[in-house]
């Protein structure tokens, strides 16, 4: 069984999810939620993010990690912020010996909803529906959830493809 971590990477808010692949194309919740980071200055934040993520790794022992691709909206300064959000995550990943997996934004949206314009509620309601998740669940953490998600997914296709 595989447990994968999915990092939704921020620069203020990096949500994590993490789920266990449990065969035939079910899974299990594992943990959710996210990294708030506090400090000013953006070199002691990407070190809050490693950290965090590397607190995360620690605590549910994931086997795998996915993580969102950065996308160029409007902001270039966001875009390269994030970034480097997402260096930190990986970072933290790669020192735990875990191997990571990218996704654009759009394959994820596409493997959960069906669509890859797909809204975040839209992502959220379907990860609640295959995780069996009640309540509320924070839109980082479930983004993360869904990266995860998509991961399993696309791993699933692969050794489907390796078999034919």
């Amino acid at each position: 069984m595989d447990r994968i971590l999915g990092i939704d990477p921020g620069s203020r808010i990096t949500g994590y999810g993490v789920i266990e692949e449990t065969g035939r194309g079910s899974y299990r919740y594992i943990a959710s939620g996210s990294i708030k980071v506090k400090a000013d200055s953006f070199p002691e934040r990407l070190k809050q993010i490693f950290d965090g993520v590397t607190e995360v790794i620690a605590l549910y022992q994931p086997t795998q990690m996915a993580i969102e691709q950065v996308f160029m909206h409007k902001n270039a300064d966001s875009a390269l912020k994030l970034g480097q959000a997402r260096g930190a995550a990986i970072c933290a990943s790669m020192n735990a010996g875990l191997p990571v997996a990218e996704y654009a934004a759009r394959q994820v949206k596409q493997a959960l909803v069906g669509k890859g314009g797909a809204d975040k509620l839209q992502v959220q309601h379907m990860v609640k529906i295959l995780l069996g998740i009640q309540g509320e669940l924070q839109i980082d953490a479930s983004d993360a959830l869904g990266i995860s998600l998509c991961h399993c997914h696309y791993q699933q296709t692969e050794q489907r493809l390796k078999r034919v």
